[in-house]
């Protein structure tokens, strides 16, 4: 605590991200970045933009990054947004469009960022339980509200909604934006991009940190009507004119126009989710079914903090978190197949050594 802080400063709970020690070598399971280096089209292209116009401002309005995000999703270059990644996109989206009098509707087991920017921003919100299949349910949704947020697929359980429900869902709130963060749908579910074409309230916001393999590169984007895009507009350019540089914008357009590459990389990871989700279910684990980078785990006869601890002594971090419903599970991201024999191996002697009942 400080005295110069303001009193909102006080107030705040900031998000906590994943571990990223600096200390030891781990396997590294734990953040859900892709195990697969970027397209080399995208380092070439970024190699290329280290030069003497680093003097130049980049482009404020990313225009070629927005165009080459149009050409993919055939949409126009007005229907596109883009930020120094979908958290930024995603704090512009809560800040222009979600802060009203009628409370934002969220689920309370979701990206824990949500909660963050609703402390931030001061903005009226309600919770809205998953049910007891740990899955969205839009019956639950048909209620008074100034808009509604969801991950699809949702994080950290890696279940997906269908498209059909988000278009009756957006057909009930009319009146009210549907924002959809879709950080990790290219790995099995449906992208919500063709419904902004019918529903001006329905706002995608999609990031490169995933399935394009750049979360170091922090870019992020958004699609939806042109009015929704120009009151993130407004508020981006309230904050940071340019917020993406000149190296991002060339890797970043250089990335999205290497479908090739993009689709080999998915394709990989899917794979290799579902040879792990087999393989754990094979030694007693229980899976979510999942359409993300990722799989949501528990295993009755160790409590997920003992797994954590364990598997993080013996070099491997996956995610925990210590919150009602989900405290015994564990969420895992996928890597390459050799990491995840690697994680077999320590989780093999963790569960012949650990096995430790749990308790009501």
């Amino acid at each position: 605590m400080s005295k110069f802080w303001s009193p909102r400063t006080h107030e705040l709970n900031p998000y906590t991200p994943g571990e990223q020690p600096q200390d030891t070598q781990y396997i590294k399971l734990n953040t859900n970045e892709n195990p697969y280096p970027p397209s080399p089209r995208a380092i070439e292209a970024m190699q290329r933009a280290v030069s003497n116009d680093l003097r130049l401002y980049s482009d404020p309005n990313a225009n070629q990054l927005k165009q080459a995000i149009a050409d993919f999703y055939h949409v126009d270059r007005s229907n596109v947004f883009v930020g120094n990644s979908s958290d930024e996109v995603l704090a512009h989206s809560f800040a222009g469009l979600l802060n009203h009098t009628k409370p934002l509707l969220y689920p309370d087991i979701s990206y824990s960022f949500y909660p963050a920017y609703i402390n931030l921003f001061a903005i009226n919100a309600k919770k809205i339980p998953l049910d007891d299949q740990l899955q969205i349910n839009f019956d639950d949704y048909q209620q008074e509200n100034g808009g509604i947020v969801f991950p699809n697929p949702n994080a950290p359980t890696g279940i997906a909604v269908t498209l059909n429900s988000i278009e009756t869902l957006a057909q009930n709130n009319p009146n009210q934006v549907i924002l959809i963060d879709e950080a990790y749908i290219d790995f099995g579910a449906e992208t919500a991009v063709p419904l902004t074409q019918r529903y001006p309230n329905i706002l995608v916001v999609q990031t490169f940190s995933k399935s394009r393999a750049l979360a170091g590169l922090r870019v992020g984007f958004a699609i939806g009507s042109p009015e929704l895009i120009e009151g993130l507009e407004r508020v981006k350019n309230s904050f940071n004119s340019y917020p993406l540089d000149r190296i991002a914008i060339e890797g970043a357009s250089a990335a999205i126009a290497d479908t090739a590459h993009f689709k080999t990389t998915c394709q990989k990871i899917i794979k290799t989710r579902e040879t792990t989700t087999k393989a754990l279910k094979a030694l007693g684990f229980s899976v979510l079914e999942s359409s993300t980078n990722f799989i949501f785990a528990k295993n009755d006869k160790i409590p997920a903090e003992t797994l954590y601890l364990e598997l993080k002594k013996q070099g491997v971090l996956v995610r925990y978190f210590k919150q009602p419903r989900i405290d015994n599970y564990l969420r895992i991201t996928i890597g390459k197949e050799e990491e995840m024999t690697l994680f077999f191996e320590k989780l093999t002697i963790v569960l012949k050594t650990k096995a430790i009942p749990i308790t009501a």
